[in-house]
């Protein structure tokens, strides 16, 4: 099986870990992974801020980039909601990236998703000494139905225990753009999900969006925990090093 994966901005700008993570529990599960050296932006931003015409030129470079491989694997909801839902809405009316768009689409997976409903995998290489607290981020739950994936693959982590916090599926405040124009709000709305972190008493919370992530993140340490771990669900699954 020959797939791409797709890294994302943040990722390869903030926090490469969670790339080289998603890579090891690719290829411990058997797979041929590509890292496409020419990716760039899926054009989400783009999309959200209402320049229509940029996310379409970033879909089309995305989708002749990536239409080859036999699966497209993304560690974001975010951005595979993106090119699973968005990219077909683009090109709906176009005879040629209309079904390349649809055909892409297809192909395209979320990383637990991936792991969990296409691989199936029953054992992960990494092991965890704590317990975690699981933020079901909007895009991933909301436009891919991504639930029960990530718990299920945290469940075949050696020693980790899982603590649901309240409210889980609660947006945590990032909304990408909406943090910058709507600050107080965002930090409202940020202000709640830290609550229902520490409610969960876990020594880590973990999730699927580096953007979710590194938004809890920044208001946890501004309110002075220092303690509680921020981590991508790919880092946990993958262990060592990655």
């Amino acid at each position: 099986m020959r797939l791409a994966l797709y890294v994302t901005c943040l990722v390869d700008l903030m926090r490469p870990s969670v790339g080289f993570a998603a890579l090891r529990l690719l290829e411990d599960a058997g797979c041929e992974v590509i890292v496409p050296e020419g990716q760039t932006c899926c054009g989400q931003p783009a999309w959200s801020a209402g320049e229509r015409e940029l996310a379409a030129d970033l879909a089309k470079k995305a989708i002749a980039e990536l239409e080859a491989f036999d699966h497209v694997v993304i560690p974001s909801g975010s951005c595979a909601d993106q090119v699973r839902n968005v990219y077909p809405q683009l090109f709906a009316d176009d005879p040629d990236w209309g079904p390349r768009a649809r055909t892409l689409a297809g192909r395209t997976h979320e990383l637990t998703s991936f792991l969990a409903d296409v691989l199936k995998v029953s054992a992960v290489p990494g092991a965890f000494d704590g317990s975690v607290t699981y933020h079901d981020s909007c895009k991933g739950l909301r436009g891919l139905g991504i639930k029960r994936q990530p718990r299920d693959l945290l469940g075949l982590v050696p020693g980790l225990a899982l603590k649901e916090m309240g409210e889980c599926e609660e947006c945590c405040g990032f909304g990408g753009a909406f943090s910058v124009k709507f600050g107080d709000v965002s930090t409202r709305i940020v202000d709640r999900k830290c609550d229902s972190i520490a409610g969960a008493g876990a020594d880590a919370v973990v999730g699927g969006d580096l953007g979710c992530l590194m938004n809890i993140e920044g208001r946890l340490r501004r309110r002075g925990d220092e303690t509680t771990r921020v981590l991508h669900i790919a880092e946990v699954l993958a262990g060592g090093d990655a």
